[in-house]
């Protein structure tokens, strides 16, 4: 297999703190590979070195072999990739519906909100929409969706852009056991379907079930790797999350 994603030595400090400090991994091209680690172990700080939105100190992001730390997050996405938040981000008082459309838009929330969508615009947004299986919502606000639900209307504004590499922060975080199970569902569809997932997550259960590699951080530095059996077993790993 072939690595999709290099980060190569990324450094980057915020003020006396090391968030990360040389996180090198590569990510295979058609898995499912998550970040695990304990909290301030520089999971969110590398997310965001890889997407764009923080440019690291030191080192290389590498999406099929091109340098990508330097470009913008819109850039990035253009090449594609795409990620989630751990803090969702919808447009509350737009519908369901017109979140996807002003996705679908590739414009700004006021021109998108001015235009009428063409026919293709609004049949892919449904389609999304019923792929993430939230298409009854479809006129219901994105503000009074639970939480899972609003993930999955995340999921469908990303998938928009056709992202062959997709970064999920926590996407099984703060949800109930069916709507976890709901969103597992639809990342192996997407990854069968041949999207790359680097996912960061703390339910275990889930990161054990789903992964086909495991990369573990602490202290901003890679300490193990591996499939998910050999991570758990792995002494640095449970000195990390349990102490010495």
């Amino acid at each position: 297999m072939n690595a999709v994603l290099e980060i190569q030595g990324v450094s980057k400090r915020f003020g006396g703190v090391q968030a990360l400090a040389a996180c090198s991994f590569s990510v295979e091209e058609g898995s499912i590979t998550s970040l695990i680690g304990p909290n301030g172990s520089g999971k969110t700080t590398l997310f965001n070195t890889v997407t764009g939105y923080v440019p690291p100190d030191e080192g290389e992001v590498r999406l099929r072999g091109e340098a990508i730390e330097r470009l913008s997050p819109d850039r990035i996405y253009g090449r594609g990739l795409g990620r989630t938040f751990q803090q969702v981000r919808v447009f509350p008082r737009l519908t369901v519906l017109e979140n996807v459309l002003v996705a679908t838009s590739r414009s700004s929330l006021l021109h998108a909100a001015l235009r009428r969508p063409r026919r293709s615009e609004r049949d892919q947004a449904m389609a999304l929409l019923e792929f993430v299986r939230i298409a009854r919502l479809r006129d219901v606000p994105a503000g009074s969706l639970s939480f899972g639900q609003r993930k999955l209307l995340e999921i469908a504004t990303i998938l928009v852009g056709e992202p062959k590499v997709l970064l999920l922060d926590e996407p099984a975080g703060g949800i109930n056991p069916t709507m976890t199970v709901q969103i597992g569902d639809r990342i192996r569809e997407l990854n069968r379907r041949g999207i790359t997932f680097l996912v960061v997550e703390h339910n275990m259960e889930f990161v054990m079930s789903m992964s086909d590699r495991v990369v573990v951080m602490a202290r901003g530095k890679v300490i193990a790797e591996g499939a998910p059996g050999e991570v758990r077993e792995n002494p640095k790993v449970l000195e990390a999350y349990l102490g010495a």
